[in-house]
């Protein structure tokens, strides 16, 4: 074997590693000309309706009637993806968390997988994807933690590892006050140097760059987030605030309602500890009544506009409920 060969296969070998460790950094590849969307329909009196087939729904973008390329009945498992806040704002009623999220673990069907993240300083992934209820129940119990509160990166994680799950339908549970450390500094700088008579309407909650990552990320793999949203990020409760507090909490509740709105989930304000359990049961019940569509767009122009989905059924009794539109990126 002669020198050249061996510088051969020294660059085979490096391109081979530089490779890998791209797919590392970033393995999700989703085809974005596929939209796919979670539905929920309900009667009059507001009960869910779990035994519809695929004739009975349409699906229009921006009132363009489109082709249904794949249907999931509500009996279809789900990846859900369990997150729950350790920041040090939960420290104090840990045991109320660890025993309302076993709770949903109860709830869920068996073939739906589940994977636990916790999250403060650190993202940690506690478990992957499994459907052996013990194993996430274990996890659940030994989460714990202390200091600030990475909301957005651990979605950003939470997604990714969602990525991984191929064409199983897929939704994140949050458990969190919603007050990100990093987003909250970041509204802090923008209110530092204003007059108090300036400061409400100065923070806007959608222009967040990173929150706008996981909202388009969240529309291209088709995930439904629920956030629950604990009392200690309710900016009503606040102990003499000043007019800069209010304005970044309220802030950190609007991004936790524009991040249900926008995957079609809902948020669920915890007013009392109590209510936890009973929230997380509410969450898991929902998603038994989730039908999945998926369409390829008439309109294949990738060109960031936002493009609106309504989704209807044939029977004028029944009401349908799914996320409102996308970005076409």
């Amino acid at each position: 074997m002669n020198f050249r060969h061996y510088i051969f296969c020294g660059l085979v070998i490096v391109s081979v590693l530089l490779s890998a460790n791209a797919q590392n950094d970033d393995p999700v590849r989703v085809d974005s000309a596929i939209v796919r969307v979670n539905v929920g329909v309900v009667d009059q009196r507001g009960r869910p309706i779990t035994t519809l087939d695929r004739s009975t729904f349409s699906i229009f973008e921006d009132g363009v009637p489109q082709e249904i390329s794949r249907f999931d009945a509500t009996t279809a498992p789900f990846s859900v993806v369990m997150m729950l806040d350790m920041s040090g704002s939960t420290r104090s009623f840990r045991q109320n968390i660890q025993l309302s999220a076993a709770r949903f673990l109860d709830a869920l069907a068996p073939d739906d997988r589940v994977a636990v993240i916790e999250f403060h300083d650190k993202v940690s992934l506690l478990n992957d994807f499994t459907s052996n209820r013990m194993t996430a129940s274990h996890s659940i119990s030994v989460a714990g933690g202390s200091g600030g509160t990475n909301l957005y990166k651990a979605l950003q994680f939470a997604l990714q590892k969602l990525g991984g799950e191929g064409n199983r339908r897929k939704a994140i549970v949050v458990l969190t006050d919603g007050v990100d450390t990093d987003l909250q500094n970041d509204d802090r700088k923008r209110l530092s140097g204003l007059d108090d008579s300036r400061i409400p309407g100065a923070i806007k909650a959608e222009s967040s760059e990173m929150l706008n990552r996981i909202l388009n990320r969240a529309d291209s793999q088709g995930v439904t987030i629920y956030p629950l949203a604990l009392p200690t990020g309710d900016p009503a409760r606040l102990a003499d605030p000043t007019p800069r507090q209010i304005a970044m909490y309220k802030a950190a509740r609007e991004r936790l309602h524009l991040v249900a709105d926008r995957s079609g989930g809902t948020l669920n304000a915890i007013n009392r500890l109590d209510q936890m359990a009973t929230l997380y049961a509410q969450v898991a019940a929902d998603l038994r009544t989730l039908y999945t569509i998926e369409y390829q767009p008439s309109n294949e122009k990738r060109d960031g506009k936002w493009r609106q989905i309504k989704v209807a059924v044939n029977d004028p009794d029944l009401i349908s409920r799914s996320r409102q539109g996308y970005f076409a990126r």
